[in-house]
C-alpha cells in the first residue's frame, strides 16, 4: 500500500472519529435541563469521571504536541517546565475539595463569581475579562495543533493548516455549544482512552522497536537533549505554570461539577498522578524522533508540534496509525472544548448576567451557544496568526498566571484579602508582566516573574492596609465540613 492510500485510510478513520465525537455531543444535549447542567453538569461526576477528564484536560495539543515539540527542539527543558505543572496540580488537588464545598454550600460555580461573593462586582469583571481571553488563546493552541495534524495528512489531497484550523473549529464549537459540560466531560472520558491507549502506550512502544531496542536507543542518544540545563525565559515557564493551577478555570469548573468535595479531591489527584506519568513518555517521544524522523521536522513540516504525528506515521503500520493519529485529536480536543465552555461561561454569566442580572435561562442558554461560535472564531484567527501551539499557551497563561493565580487562592483562603487588594493585584500583576514583555525581557527572566512578585505585593500590603475599611465576606467552611 503506498504512501497516498495510507493517507486516505488514517483521513477516514480520523474522520469516523470526528463523527462520532459530534453524534456523541448531539445525543447528550438532552441531558441538559438548565444552566447548572450546561455549566457543571448538574454538579453530578463521581472521581472515575473526574479522573479521566482531568488527565485528558491537561494533556491537550500544547501538553502532548506542544511540549515534545520542546523536547525535540530544546531536550530538557521540557521536563523542567512540565515539574512545576504537576506540582502545582497536586496542590490544587488538595485545595479541590474546599472548591467543591463553596460551590455546594453558596452556589458558586465559577472563578468570578467567588470574587463576587467576597470583593464585589468590579473584581468579578477584571478577572472574567482576563479570563475569557486566556481561554480562548488556550482553545487556539489546541486548534494549531489539531490543524497541523490534519494538514500532515490531507496535503496531498488539498487540505492545508487553514482548512485543518477551520474543521478544528466546527467540531469543537458543535459538540461543545449543544451539550456544555456534559458533553465535554463524557467525550472526556472516550478520549482519555484513546490517548492512553494509541499515543502513550502504542507509539512509544513502536519507537523502541523501530530503534532497535533500548541499549540501541541510549548508544544513540544525543547527551545535549538530555543534559539539564535553565536560563531566565524556562524560570519565567516555570513560574507560569505553577502560579497558574492555583487559578486554572478548567480545572475550578471540573471541583464544582463534582457529586461531593471527596469525589473531587479523589479524582484530581487521580488525574494529576497519570500526568505526572505522561511527562517522560512525551519526553521520550520528543527526543527518540531525532533517531527516527530525524532533524527537519521543523524545516519539513513548519513547526515542531508535528514531532508525534510524524512519528506515528513512521514507526505505525496502516491502521494502527490512524487510531494513533485519532488518539492525540483526542488528547487535542478534550482541552479545546473545556477551554471553550470556561470561556462562554465567563462572557455569558460572568459578564453577561453582571449587567443584565434577569436574563432568562432559555435565553442564556441561547446566548451561550452563540458565544461558542464567535469565541471558536477568535480561537481560530488567533491560530492563523501564531502557528505554534506551545507559544500560543505561554503567550495566553503568562499574563494570567501573574495576574490571577496569587487572588485566586488569597479568595479562598486568605479571610484578610480585601477588594482595593485583589483588585491592586491584579492591575499590578497584568501590568508589569505586559511591561515585561514590550520591554523585551530584560535579563531574559520570563515576565510571569516580576509580574507574579508585583501582584504579590500590591494584594498583600493593600489588603493588610484596607482590612478594617473595606472588609469582605469569607466563603468559608467549618473544619468538620472540610474533612467530611
Amino acid at each position: 500500500m503506498d504512501n497516498s492510500q495510507l493517507q486516505i485510510l488514517d483521513l477516514v478513520i480520523i474522520a469516523a472519529y470526528l463523527v462520532i465525537l459530534v453524534a456523541l455531543g448531539v445525543v447528550v444535549v438532552r441531558k441538559v435541563k438548565n444552566m447548572d447542567d450546561y455549566y457543571v453538569a448538574g454538579r453530578s461526576f463521581g472521581p472515575v469521571v473526574l479522573m479521566a477528564s482531568v488527565c485528558a484536560t491537561i494533556i491537550g495539543g500544547s501538553g502532548l504536541m506542544g511540549r515534545a515539540g520542546v523536547a525535540y527542539s530544546s531536550g530538557f527543558k521540557a521536563i523542567l517546565t512540565a515539574i512545576p505543572y504537576l506540582l502545582g496540580m497536586f496542590i490544587f488537588s488538595g485545595m479541590s475539595g474546599r472548591i467543591s464545598r463553596v460551590g455546594f454550600q453558596h452556589n458558586v460555580s465559577s472563578i468570578p463569581e467567588l470574587f463576587e461573593r467576597r470583593f464585589g462586582r468590579t473584581a468579578k469583571i477584571i478577572l472574567a475579562a482576563m479570563l475569557a481571553f486566556t481561554m480562548m488563546g488556550t482553545v487556539a493552541s489546541q486548534v494549531t495543533a489539531t490543524a497541523t495534524i490534519i494538514s500532515m495528512l490531507g496535503g496531498e489531497i488539498g487540505i492545508s493548516y487553514e482548512a485543518g484550523a477551520v474543521i478544528a473549529c466546527i467540531v469543537f464549537i458543535i459538540y461543545t455549544a449543544t451539550s456544555g459540560l456534559f458533553g465535554v466531560v463524557y467525550t472526556d472520558v472516550l478520549q482519555f482512552f484513546m490517548l492512553v491507549i494509541f499515543v502513550y502506550l502504542l507509539i512509544p512502544a513502536a519507537s523502541l522497536v523501530q530503534t532497535g531496542g533500548i541499549s540501541n536507543f541510549l548508544s544513540n542518544l544525543d547527551p545535549d537533549l538530555v543534559t539539564p540545563y535553565i536560563n531566565g525565559d524556562i524560570v519565567g515557564d516555570i513560574v507560569t505554570y505553577l502560579v497558574f493551577t492555583m487559578a486554572g478555570a478548567e480545572m475550578w469548573q471540573r471541583a464544582f461539577a463534582a457529586r461531593d468535595q471527596k469525589s473531587a479531591k479523589k479524582g484530581m489527584f487521580l488525574g494529576t498522578a497519570v500526568y505526572g506519568v505522561t511527562i517522560f513518555l512525551v519526553f521520550f517521544m520528543g527526543i527518540v524522533a531525532h533517531q527516527i524522523v530525524g532533524d527537519d521536522v521543523l524545516a519539513q513540516y513548519g513547526s515542531t508540534d508535528a514531532v508525534v504525528p510524524a512519528l506515528a506515521i513512521a514507526v505505525l503500520p496502516v491502521g494502527l496509525t490512524g487510531l494513533a493519529l485519532a488518539g492525540i485529536l483526542s488528547v487535542i480536543m478534550s482541552t479545546a472544548d473545556s477551554y471553550l465552555l470556561v470561556s462562554v461561561q465567563t462572557c455569558v454569566r460572568d459578564i453577561g448576567k453582571t449587567f443584565f442580572p434577569d436574563m432568562k435561562e432559555k435565553r442564556e442558554l441561547l446566548l451561550s451557544r452563540v458565544c461558542a461560535v464567535v469565541l471558536s472564531v477568535g480561537a481560530l484567527l488567533i491560530a492563523l496568526y501564531i502557528q505554534n501551539a506551545y507559544n500560543i499557551l505561554m503567550f495566553a497563561w503568562s499574563f494570567y498566571a501573574a495576574s490571577a493565580g496569587l487572588p485566586a487562592f488569597a479568595a479562598l483562603y486568605w479571610k484578610k484579602a480585601t477588594a482595593p487588594g485583589i483588585i491592586a493585584g491584579m492591575v499590578s500583576g497584568f501590568v508589569v508582566c505586559v511591561g515585561w514583555k514590550l520591554a523585551g525581557q530584560p535579563f531574559g527572566l520570563g515576565a510571569t516573574v516580576p509580574g507574579t512578585i508585583a501582584c504579590a505585593i500590591a494584594l498583600v500590603a493593600v489588603s493588610l492596609a484596607t482590612c478594617k475599611s473595606h472588609p469582605s465576606v469569607f466563603l468559608g467552611v467549618n473544619k468538620e465540613q472540610e474533612a467530611a
